[in-house]
């Protein structure tokens, strides 16, 4: 008989996407944690999380946390994909939920400011009531739900506006546009708080090490629109490769999509900074980024 792989301490969903990259990325290639112990990544391949047997095998007894970085993220998608979405986002977080009550293992959960309806403005805070205005956030807020009442030990992480060096992100559709074109031209009546994956994993395991438990929101700190954010991006292209793209504000009528977006979903890190302190802001958390993407990458030729 072949032998058994050990049962990893912690197991991650979704690997192969922005966050879960960022995530094998802070492992390192050994795939063990400090803080983490033996970790493992798992793609949709691996663990399919609308399926109860895939979980069943994936988390198994030993495994003492689960990251859940899977989810169905196409927001203007998921209007003709609501009951996809909300499978993946919604049913599919109380599966985890429940086996993970089962094993006795803790789970990190990622949801979004698409929970809320984007009328406020001030931050939102960590108890407003739920109301998305799209339905790949009602898909979230289903999902929120379903782990608030599973009896689970989890951390549940609000964010917004996620981006890194990998992935299709906003920040990486910028920079390459500002490198093809004179013009942008970028909503300006949307705020919120951008988010670099990379501060998204520091802010996680910062509170996993202070046992925080419940709901919290988990973003860099600061705020813009995404004309605000277009335009550092573009400043950094251009001072990078001497180009000379212009960026434009506009209206969100300009540029009608299937989905409505919140017109505010600054979400507060209040609570999240009380546990941890200070959380770098946003424009700080771009730079490096920035770098990456900007870096010519060595040929394997």
């Amino acid at each position: 008989m072949p032998d058994q792989q050990p049962i990893p301490e912690t197991v991650i969903l979704g690997a192969g996407g922005m966050l879960a990259t960022i995530w094998a990325e802070t492992a390192g290639p050994a795939l063990r944690h400090p803080q983490l112990g033996p970790v493992a990544f798992l793609t949709a391949a691996d663990c399919d999380i609308t399926k109860p047997g895939d979980l069943a095998r994936a988390i198994a007894q030993g495994v003492r946390l689960v990251i859940n970085c899977a989810a169905y993220t196409a927001v203007d998608q998921a209007e003709s994909e609501e009951s996809r979405a909300t499978e993946i986002n919604g049913a599919a977080v109380g599966r985890i939920a429940a086996r993970c009550r089962e094993v006795g293992a803790t789970l990190v959960h990622y949801s979004t400011d698409y929970v809320f309806d984007g009328s406020a403005s001030v931050p939102y805070r960590v108890d407003a009531p739920r109301n998305p205005v799209g339905a790949y956030g009602r898909s979230k807020a289903a999902g929120e739900e379903l782990l608030e009442r599973s009896g689970a030990d989890f951390l549940n992480l609000r964010t917004a506006w996620l981006y890194a060096h990998c992935g299709a992100n906003f920040v990486r559709t910028i920079a390459k546009a500002a490198r093809e074109r004179p013009t942008l031209r970028v909503v300006n009546d949307q705020g919120g708080r951008p988010t670099s994956c990379a501060t998204l994993v520091d802010i996680t395991l910062r509170l996993l090490a202070a046992n925080a438990r419940g709901t919290l929101h988990a973003c860099n700190s600061g705020e813009c629109t995404w004309f605000d954010l277009a335009s550092a991006i573009v400043e950094r292209v251009n001072a990078a490769s001497g180009g000379s793209c212009a960026v434009e504000p506009c209206a969100s009528s300009e540029y009608p999509r299937p989905a409505r977006r919140p017109a505010y979903s600054v979400l507060d890190l209040g609570p999240t900074e009380a546990v941890i302190g200070p959380i770098t802001p946003w424009r700080d958390a771009l730079r490096p980024v920035l770098d990456r993407i900007l870096t010519p990458q060595p040929s394997n030729a």
